[in-house]
């Protein structure tokens, strides 16, 4: 209750300037300065203008006290749900907002009603001396202050919350681990709050001399020509002074939105996976957040870079450690993804998609660790049970990468572990898939995996020669592998 206590007393506080300055201040010299009245006169207006003040101030409380309830409450609670505090959390972002709402709303017509009756009472009495019309320029100057006292209320309130948003973040993240955020969501954009802040600093000064020149003049001995010509010339000034605020509001608006969507997309390309830095275009303070962002950016460049570098190790030695088990087939799994790659390229395979082609292809035969050496390495002729087991280790090498985590890093390389003893008539295992559906890193692990077993040296047999391998390869594209790759290798294999 101790940041309640100190919000309140900051708010009142933050009440009480915008009050005296926009309100009291400048009201009073309003009055005192473009006025010529008799002492007593002075006084009953300033009455009218404390109690107009105190019938807006009760309203606006009560308004106010209804705005900080679910903040109050969340506060007050020793133990409040996450749903309280996340419901405080956003409410606090839109107090900003709500004290504009509250001094153009109660505000204005709290001070404003009673103000204006009780003059047009004075004036219908005698006991002020002063034209009816001076109402309707009263009621276009509180308009005019009422913007000015919303304008300051709107800043000063959108610094008191900052401590109040860091109290709920602070204990959702301690009671629930939960950390609030927008994601992205704006309560007050920044264009129109430049726009309506441009115009009303540029506009305020302006409208606020040609009402208390035209009250002046209205004291003064002018001929109604005199009048209409000085409206003639506030309106022109009025409508100058008017424009260059509109154009220098969008200029300066402009200058801020740029920079702030830049950064805006460029954070969302690093959410996307896309480490790409921003040019740094800007001769303000923006230019250090560009900084910032582009030394972020490489920092992550370095990291995703080891990431790599350290995953393509632990890829690469977990192939080379499978094929060490049986010294006839070592490097069989890196040749495998060598000649994996260089299908992949001549089918126009790049960038990811050939990286996980060759992590696929390294990874191909993982699922003989968990076949018995007995079976793995028997010379002779495996019995079916035994043929079995060797048949299991695609299924065995998929549910082994699927134990991997975050799995999703691992999805790209399932489906050329699984199936790359898959033929393409749909006589192969372990799913008896055909032709376009047997995965793209099956069908082509298929052929560099059958290429590479052909050429190498066996217990039980020499290796082929390359050229009667390939021979075997183009007997059986279209119904052990796939014509395109198969084409492609042949083609390669034998350009060299």
């Amino acid at each position: 209750m101790v940041l309640y206590k100190a919000f309140i007393k900051k708010q009142i506080r933050n009440y009480l300037f915008g009050s005296v300055v926009a309100v009291l201040a400048v009201g009073s010299v309003l009055l005192i300065s473009s006025l010529e009245l008799p002492a007593l006169e002075y006084g009953r207006l300033f009455l009218v203008l404390l109690f107009s003040f105190l019938v807006m101030a009760l309203l606006e409380i009560s308004l106010f006290m209804k705005h900080v309830k679910p903040i109050r409450t969340a506060l007050r609670t020793a133990d409040p749900s996450l749903e309280l505090l996340e419901k405080a959390y956003h409410y606090t972002h839109r107090l900003p907002k709500h004290a504009v709402y509250r001094i153009l709303g109660p505000h204005l017509f709290g001070m404003a009603v009673p103000a204006i009756l009780m003059t047009y009472w004075m004036i219908h009495t005698d006991l002020v001396s002063l034209p009816y019309s001076v109402l309707y320029q009263a009621v276009t100057g509180a308009v005019l202050i009422a913007c000015m006292h919303a304008l300051i209320e709107f800043f000063l309130t959108c610094s008191a919350i900052i401590p109040l948003i860091k109290e709920f973040r602070n204990r959702a993240l301690e009671r629930y681990n939960v950390d609030f955020s927008l994601e992205g969501y704006v309560f007050v954009p920044i264009g129109p709050k430049f726009m309506v802040s441009c115009m009303l600093i540029g506009t305020f000064p302006l409208a606020l001399f040609i009402m208390a020149t035209n009250v002046r003049l209205h004291d003064t001995a002018l001929s109604r020509t005199g009048i209409q010509n000085f409206w003639g010339w506030a309106g022109m000034v009025l409508f100058i002074g008017t424009a260059f605020s509109a154009i220098a509001a969008w200029l300066l608006t402009k200058s801020v939105q740029h920079p702030i969507n830049e950064l805006y997309k460029a954070t969302n390309n690093v959410k996307d996976g896309q480490l790409l830095q921003i040019q740094d275009e800007y001769l303000d303070e923006f230019s250090n957040l560009v900084a910032g962002f582009n030394m972020m950016v490489r920092g992550l460049q370095a990291r995703e870079e080891q990431n790599r570098q350290l995953l393509d190790s632990y890829f690469t030695t977990l192939a080379v450690a499978l094929d060490a088990r049986d010294p006839y087939t070592a490097g069989h799994s890196l040749r495998v993804a060598e000649y994996s790659v260089i299908i992949g390229q001549l089918a126009g395979i790049t960038g990811v998609e050939l990286d996980n082609l060759r992590k696929s292809a390294l990874l191909h035969d993982i699922g003989k660790i968990g076949v018995r050496d007995s079976v793995l390495f028997k010379e002779g002729k495996l019995t079916d049970e035994e043929f079995d087991q060797i048949k299991a280790h695609p299924v065995l090498g998929e549910n082994i990468l699927r134990q991997i985590e975050p799995l999703e890093k691992m999805t790209p390389y399932l489906g050329g572990v699984r199936s790359h003893h898959e033929r393409y008539d749909g006589k192969g295992y372990p799913d008896g898939l055909a032709g376009q559906a047997i995965p793209l890193y099956g069908r082509i692990i298929a052929v560099a995996d059958a290429y590479d077993a052909m050429t190498s040296d066996r217990p039980y047999r020499k290796g082929m020669a390359p050229e009667q391998a390939l021979g075997i390869l183009e007997q059986g594209r279209g119904t052990q592998w796939d014509p395109v790759f198969a084409g492609l290798f042949l083609e390669y294999s034998r350009a060299k």
